[in-house]
């Protein structure tokens, strides 16, 4: 059986999901032994209807908004289903949400029931209770430990689903009757933005706009395939695509950071979704390892990767899949023609005897039978995407925001362009807007190549946009003018009409001299260093450019510099002149660089940057947070 299911709302594709798929697994839960434990789609449907029957009878009403406060797991899917169910739209955040962020998206989003994951976030929940008034009830979602009880107005998930069971075997069916209300306007979701900037915002998703998302989907997925789920669910991202994945019948594995090897290994996926920041973890992995391979191993994966990049590009360069930025003339593309056929010619028998010896066995990391990833939330270096696809493990990378659900471009099988984000969402407009005097560069119907190649801020259209911040007119009307998204984004869309992201609007760096430093391709191009584990540009309102570097230990000791820690490191003889070279290898003339756009100065972090501090939670810079900590630094660069 196959064929994505297709419904009015969420929660309706939920129970038809249940029908379609029935004792087909769902969902399955690492237990400790590193075995899986699987759920039907039936008994997943079941459940949560049981689950959602108490709920009403507790009083949760619909449109009611919901508090989700965990991470991922199956009992999060089924809170999530139940709260559906109901009529209402789940608020989900992670479960380590500090207390600040508690009280403020409660109390904003005016909860009076919430799920939390365990214990701990249930007394961070209660040390803050007395400043949320409107909170009625929390419901514990693991197992109770011991023979302890639950405070007052605290319930057990699963003495929920009980009650809930009990009342359907008497003829309760008021969630069925709360399915059949929902319209495609009502709220699914309300998720507060992290952000990399400012207050959280909450933005409201509607039914349609993530239903539009499944209707619209350019690829194929079915039953057949596996997808391990790692990113926080309750981030857009990951959460359109377990939709998408329940539409179409796919089985969900949850896994985490410390067990994805071991999970590659033993669930075999065909799928998954992904941030940059794994794929630049495993790159770096596979190089240490190469390095400290024999001469012959060297070798022979260095001939491995050269020979298939070869005939990689010359594939995508005869298909149309080759990057182009400037509407290549009629005798470029002649030229390019001929060179990539030569190399082609020279390189498709040794690379094809080189893939079985070599890249297989890389391939063998992700567990054999891999279709590829869809990594979001993050540009993904250039060095580790063209890596990946040389190798044969497709990186389809996308595009999107929160606020549109997310998803408004993303690369498939078939238009595989490095470099980019893919071609734009079916059912999506996108317009590449002048900043300065709002002109629109494309599609602009009087020029021949409808403004491609024009650099411009992205505006997007289309069912997936949300519905508004919720509480915030203001916010919403700077954003969303016409049902046009303003979404910060700086893009350009190329001659073969996919889009490439080259930057964000309000993290253009203005030097003294008045030149526009957009720092994420710089930062992008320093990551291709194995001395370099993380990095942002610094230099606004300076005459030159600055960097702050998180160094990579084992990037040092490979060439032969090593120490035990970065304050160690900074007092070993030539390690600062090794990285200052380095930086100008790689940023520069001979890499495309514009002169103000080179690094002059630079200092060196000790501590990584970590996620819910410097990082979101899809590992972007929190270009704030890292220059107020570290301002100190900052001011050390440029001799202040």
């Amino acid at each position: 059986m196959t064929g994505r299911i297709s419904a009015p709302n969420l929660a309706s594709l939920f129970a038809e999901a249940g029908n379609r798929w029935g004792q087909y697994p769902a969902f399955s839960t690492r237990r400790a032994d590193g075995t899986f434990h699987s759920v039907s789609f039936r008994a997943w449907i079941d459940r949560s209807l049981a689950l959602a029957t108490a709920l009403i009878e507790l009083g949760v009403d619909a449109r009611d908004h919901v508090a989700i406060l965990s991470d991922n797991c199956f009992e999060w899917i089924l809170a999530d289903a139940a709260v559906q169910f109901c009529g209402g739209a789940d608020v989900p955040r992670a479960a380590d949400v500090t207390e600040t962020e508690i009280t403020y998206i409660l109390d904003h989003a005016d909860i009076e029931v919430a799920f939390v994951e365990n214990v701990a976030v249930m007394a961070r929940l209660e040390s803050v209770r007395d400043r949320l008034p409107k909170l009625r009830h929390l419901i514990l979602m693991s197992p109770l430990e011991g023979e302890g009880h639950l405070p007052k107005n605290v319930h057990a998930l699963r003495d929920l689903e009980i009650r809930g069971e009990k009342l359907r075997l008497q003829g309760d069916r008021h969630a069925e009757e709360r399915i059949a209300g929902i319209i495609p306007e009502d709220l699914f979701t309300l998720i507060y933005t992290s952000g990399t900037t400012g207050t959280p915002k909450g933005v409201q998703l509607t039914h349609a706009a993530m239903a539009s998302q499944i209707q619209h989907l350019p690829f194929v997925l079915t039953p057949k395939d596996r997808a391990l789920s790692i990113l926080p669910v309750w981030h857009s991202y990951e959460r359109v695509f377990e939709v998408i994945s329940i539409a179409c019948g796919v089985h969900t594995y949850y896994t985490t950071l410390r067990h994805l090897g071991e999970d590659l290994q033993s669930v075999k996926p065909t799928i998954m979704v992904s941030a940059p920041r794994l794929w630049e973890g495993l790159y770096q992995r596979i190089l240490s390892k190469v390095q400290k391979a024999s001469l012959l191993r060297r070798i022979l994966f260095r001939s491995a990767r050269l020979t298939a990049h070869e005939v990689r590009t010359a594939d995508s360069f005869f298909s149309g899949r080759q990057i182009d930025l400037h509407g290549r003339s009629l005798s470029v593309s002649s030229l390019l023609a001929i060179r990539h056929a030569i190399g082609w010619a020279l390189c498709i028998i040794p690379s094809l005897l080189l893939d079985r010896l070599v890249l297989s066995k890389l391939r063998a990391v992700v567990g054999g039978e891999f279709r590829g990833t869809i990594s979001g939330g993050g540009a993904l270096p250039p060095h580790v995407d063209a890596f990946f696809n040389d190798i044969g493990i497709p990186v389809l990378e996308g595009y999107g925001l929160t606020e549109s659900c997310p998803v408004l471009a993303v690369r498939t099988w078939e238009k595989l362009v490095i470099g980019t984000v893919g071609p734009v969402f079916p059912g999506t407009e996108i317009r590449i807007v002048d900043l300065v005097t709002g002109a629109i560069f494309y599609p602009d119907p009087t020029r021949r190549d409808l403004g491609r190649g024009k650099r411009g801020e992205i505006h997007a259209r289309g069912p997936q946009i949300m519905k508004g911040y919720y509480k915030d007119p203001e916010g919403t009307a700077h954003v969303l003018k016409d049902g046009w998204l303003a979404t910060g984004d700086l893009g350009v869309m190329t001659f073969n009409d996919c889009l490439k992201i080259v930057g964000r609007c309000k993290e253009t760096i203005v030097l003294l001299g008045g030149e526009n430093v957009e720092p994420l391709p710089i930062e992008s191009k320093l990551l291709e260093s194995q001395l370099i584990d993380q990095c942002m540009v610094v230099g606004q309102d300076q005459k030159h450019l600055g960097l702050l570097v998180v160094p990579s230990l084992a990037g040092f000791a490979g060439v032969g510099i090593a120490a035990d820690d970065v304050t160690a490191l900074k007092a070993r003889p030539g390690a600062r002149e090794k990285l200052r070279l380095e930086i100008r290898r790689l940023v520069g003339d001979a890499t495309g660089f514009k002169p103000f756009e080179r690094i002059a100065a630079f200092e060196l972090i000790e501590k990584p940057f970590q996620v819910g501090d410097e990082l979101t939670m899809t590992f972007k810079l929190r270009r704030h947070v890292i220059t107020d900590k570290y301002a100190d630094r900052i001011e050390a660069i440029f001799g202040h």
